[in-house]
C-alpha cells in the first residue's frame, strides 16, 4: 500500500482567479536546467517533443512540523502532498492519455525533494528551482509567505517546448491530477 498524506481539512479557503496566467498558452519554455530529484539536470525546452506535464506547487511540509502559522487561510497554499500523490496515483491513466512525463517544480531544496519523493514513492522526478527562475522568466504567480516567496499552485501542460493548457487556480490539489486526466480525455494531443 502505498503511503498516503492526511487529508486536507474541509474548511480551506479556495484560491481565486486574478487572471495571473492568462499570458502563458502559447509561450515556449526558456532553455534553463533544473537538478531532478534523481541527480540529473534537464532543461526545460528539451524534456520532450510530446505532450507533457509541469505542476508548480508552492513548498511542502515535514512530517511531524507544525506548518508556518496562517498556512491554513492563505487560498491554494495547503495541499502540496496530497497533490504529489494525486499525480502519482493517476500516472497510469495520464500516460494512458498520451502524457510522456509528469514533472514538479517548486523552491523547496532538491535534498529535500528526494526525501519527499523516497517517502511518498513518487514515480516521477522533482525539480528545485530556489530562485524563482522560471518564475521570472514567464512571468508565473507567486504568493509571500512567512518571509518567503512561492510558487502559487499552478499546472502547465506542455507540448514540446510550448505552454498548451494552463490549470490556475488549482483547487482541491488533492483531486487535480483527475481534471487533468479529464482535460487530457476531451483535447486529443496535436499531431507533432
Amino acid at each position: 500500500m502505498l503511503p498516503q498524506p492526511d487529508p486536507l481539512p474541509d474548511d480551506l479557503p479556495p484560491p481565486q482567479d486574478d487572471g495571473a496566467t492568462r499570458h502563458l498558452p502559447g509561450r515556449q519554455l526558456p532553455p534553463l536546467a533544473f537538478q531532478t530529484t534523481n541527480g540529473e539536470h534537464v532543461q526545460l525546452d528539451a524534456i520532450s517533443c510530446g505532450r507533457w506535464v509541469l505542476y508548480l506547487y508552492p513548498q511542502t511540509g515535514e512530517p511531524g512540523a507544525a506548518l508556518p502559522p496562517g498556512w491554513d487561510q492563505i487560498p491554494g497554499a495547503r495541499g502540496c502532498s496530497q497533490e504529489a500523490c494525486s499525480f502519482r496515483d493517476n500516472l497510469a491513466a495520464l500516460q494512458g492519455q498520451g502524457l510522456q512525463h509528469v514533472l514538479a517544480l517548486s523552491t523547496d531544496r532538491a535534498e529535500y525533494q528526494q526525501h519527499l519523493v523516497r517517502r511518498l514513492q513518487l514515480p516521477y522526478p522533482m525539480l528545485s528551482d530556489p530562485e524563482l527562475t522560471l518564475a521570472r522568466e514567464l512571468d508565473l504567480p507567486t504568493f509571500q509567505a512567512n518571509g518567503l516567496t512561492l510558487y502559487k499552485r499552478l499546472t502547465l501542460v506542455m507540448h514540446g517546448d510550448r505552454i498548451e493548457h494552463v490549470f490556475y487556480p488549482i483547487f482541491p490539489p488533492d483531486a487535480h491530477a483527475e481534471e487533468v486526466v479529464e482535460w487530457l480525455e476531451a483535447n486529443q494531443a496535436p499531431r507533432s
